[in-house]
């Protein structure tokens, strides 16, 4: 196997950490961690922009740009047509993050799914993965997914936390898995479990900064540099070496997200 020891975070919102992390710091602290990749995610229309300035002053950085559920009311033609041209910008490797939320607070379903399905077939349309936020609507969104026929693009489960059955159907569509801060936390049960048994190929990594850190850091604001934690973990329960667990999970992201590597 090759050798490689630097990390990708497939998940990381850059532009969207307390006014106290300042970007370039943390993207340097993670660097000095052993992180040098990052995927930052769009959440809203209106911080699209906003987004991209991030991923072009940071080393490394990489865009995914499209609409939480929790602004699916905001998803209209505009949004579309916006969206359809911003995913021409260099930076741009995949559309996301996009999905479903059954949480309280959340627009309704329908609008959700109105926002999810033609982002996909926008995806679709320009050949580039997916970045999936799914919670309490896992069936839905395999189905619709399957509708769809998202598997002709694939790409990256955010923040997994089902089970060894939705994980067998998400690589059947071609999505890989990724595993952040929760794997850490002493009273993570099935995550652990989920991940020992994964094919190593549809396993990546992720912080999903500023939320969900890793242990020892709950209740603190996630930082970048945390991802190592999250990649120690990974190391211990799949029995692999730091370097091993870098080598497999960043040529996994870049296998799904499309890039080559440099």
């Amino acid at each position: 196997m090759e050798t490689c020891t630097t990390l990708f975070d497939t998940h990381v919102h850059l532009d969207l950490l307390p006014s106290q992390l300042d970007p370039v710091q943390e993207v340097a602290r993670a660097n000095r961690a052993g992180i040098d990749r990052f995927l930052i995610p769009g959440v809203q229309p209106r911080d699209w922009h906003q987004l991209l300035e991030v991923a072009n002053s940071v080393p490394g950085a990489l865009a995914a740009l499209g609409t939480h559920p929790v602004a699916a009311r905001q998803w209209d033609r505009d949004a579309a047509r916006r969206l359809e041209t911003l995913l021409t910008r260099r930076k741009v490797v995949a559309l996301g993050e996009i999905g479903l939320d059954g949480t309280s607070g959340m627009p309704p379903a329908e609008v959700q799914e109105q926002a999810l399905r033609q982002q996909i077939r926008i995806a679709v349309s320009a050949g580039l993965p997916l970045v999936l936020h799914c919670r309490r609507a896992t069936g839905r969104l395999l189905q619709i997914l399957h509708d769809e026929a998202a598997s002709r693009v694939g790409g990256i489960w955010h923040g997994f936390s089902g089970s060894s059955e939705t994980a067998r159907a998400a690589i059947d569509l071609g999505f890989g898995l990724a595993f952040g801060g929760p794997l850490t936390w002493p009273d993570a049960r099935r995550g652990p479990q989920v991940l020992q048994a994964l094919p190593q190929a549809w396993i990546v990594l992720e912080s999903d900064a500023p939320d969900l850190p890793p242990a020892p850091h709950r209740g603190e604001s996630n930082r970048p540099c945390y991802l190592r934690l999250v990649a120690e973990r990974m190391a211990a329960l799949r029995q692999w070496s730091l370097d091993t667990t870098a080598c497999i999970t960043t040529g996994n992201a870049l296998r799904l997200l499309r890039i080559r590597a440099a």
